[in-house]
């Protein structure tokens, strides 16, 4: 049975103050019928592993493929899991577009996590130009394919993946239910092509693009969507709440 997941990515905000109060306040959200995942940036990893509630997972923005040396500024998937971090971002389109990120370089950080027990949570989606041009689902597809095309049915029964329309991500437009739903669907169907009916049967497939407490029920609500990826309005504890509430 595929879990349902409420994902909080953080990104680049917050400080050891401000992240105290809101972890305090998520505490007050009792009895989800979701897993929620909080995804700070790697300075509020130990707050927010000390702090967060026993019910809540703690996840990573970020991880580098090599198990260690030379690079500056990274983090392993080792030091990760020891951190007891259960989940980690792979493949968002801020990763991909400002730091140049490919699909095989994803492909490698998703080895990493797997073999460190860390279930990655793989983003994929278009920009505004493909969704105009009606080649969403290809773009989408590719991606898919050509970042677990090495990868077997045993290694990725943990992967959860993502939908993320690039052109929906701080910018105030939101796929509807119904797109949300057509995407979601095909991205199952690739998977079941890749990998089979169990797998595609498994997959948690998050939405994430602009999800927030006034539209969550009703693209939570498509049968194909299992929970979302949640940005801004994460940082937002009555928002949040209401999100996860809505994840059921």
């Amino acid at each position: 049975m595929r879990k349902k997941i409420v994902a909080a990515n953080w990104k680049m905000n917050l400080n050891q103050s401000t992240a105290n109060t809101l972890l305090e306040g998520l505490a007050t959200i009792e009895n989800a019928a979701c897993e929620v995942v909080i995804c700070p940036s790697f300075t509020l990893l130990s707050t927010a592993q000390s702090k967060l509630p026993s019910n809540f997972s703690l996840g990573a923005q970020n991880v580098h493929p090599a198990p260690e040396g030379a690079f500056t500024g990274e983090v392993s998937a080792s030091m990760l899991k020891d951190m007891k971090v259960k989940y980690c971002i792979v493949g968002h389109s801020e990763r991909r577009e400002y730091f140049a990120e490919t699909d095989a370089f994803i492909a490698e950080k998703i080895k990493s996590l797997l073999s460190n027990g860390i279930t990655p949570i793989f983003c994929c989606g278009e920009n505004l130009q493909i969704r105009q041009n009606n080649s969403h689902q290809s773009c989408v597809e590719s991606q898919i394919r050509n970042t677990f095309s090495l990868f077997t049915a045993k290694d990725i029964e943990s992967v959860v993946i993502a939908y993320e329309p690039v052109w929906a991500i701080g910018t105030g437009m939101t796929a509807s239910p119904e797109q949300a739903e057509e995407m979601h669907l095909h991205i199952r169907q690739v998977w079941k092509d890749m990998f089979g009916e169990t797998a595609a049967a498994q997959l948690s497939i998050l939405y994430g693009g602009s999800c927030k407490a006034d539209n969550a029920a009703s693209i939570f609500a498509m049968p194909n969507v299992d929970g979302g990826l949640i940005g801004g309005a994460s940082l937002k504890l009555d928002e949040f709440k209401v999100i996860v509430n809505a994840c059921k």
